[in-house]
């Protein structure tokens, strides 16, 4: 079980998205749409889906690390997972890969944070699906709760493609659709739908 002091416990929130409503005032999550790894009384850590670190790419970040570069080391985008801890690595997977250290979130998506599957990547001896991410997000007893209530998020189902589908531009739309809503649909004033 992952212990690196996050929340496990599995609140209704967990395994779900989260998709900023427009009128989010936090910029740093304008059309975010948010995995939720845990979520229960002690708070909540996501991960956002659907918006890349910049120009950092995984080899030069396991360069970083002075991990060793395979000559079958994939070319694996890197997300910008939140604000919080952004020197830190995630890598949400398909449950293929399963290690000590991995938290395992439903039957189908788990949660590693550590130097090993970083390198089992590197080695092509990853999970078959993935979405490496810097930085999490993260919410105090309650605070997400407060956020969804007050209409800064909806909440959608999750889906594998959603989760590490490449298309990113259409993420948020997606995860909207899967709700019976379009973004135009959306109002950027309080009190307005």
């Amino acid at each position: 079980m992952y212990n690196a002091g996050f929340f496990i416990d599995s609140g209704r929130l967990t395994g779900q998205l989260l998709v900023a409503m427009p009128t989010m005032p936090d910029l740093r999550f304008a059309r975010s749409v948010v995995y939720i790894c845990s979520h229960g009384d002690g708070g909540s850590m996501g991960l956002v889906v659907n918006r890349l670190y910049g120009e950092i790419s995984f080899q030069a970040l396991l360069h970083q690390l002075n991990l060793k570069l395979a000559a079958e080391t994939p070319e694996v985008p890197v997300h910008f997972g939140g604000p919080v801890e952004v020197g830190r690595g995630f890598v949400l997977h398909s449950t293929d890969y399963l290690r000590e250290g991995t938290m395992r979130i439903d039957d189908n998506v788990a949660l590693s944070a550590t130097v090993e599957i970083l390198e089992a990547i590197s080695q092509g001896q990853g999970p078959e699906r993935l979405l490496m991410a810097l930085g999490y997000t993260g919410w105090g007893a309650g605070q997400l709760d407060a956020e969804v209530q007050a209409n800064g998020w909806l909440t959608a189902p999750a889906d594998e493609d959603i989760l590490f589908g490449s298309d990113i531009e259409t993420k948020y739309d997606r995860a909207l659709a899967k709700i019976g809503i379009t973004s135009a649909m959306l109002s950027g004033e309080v009190g307005h739908a």
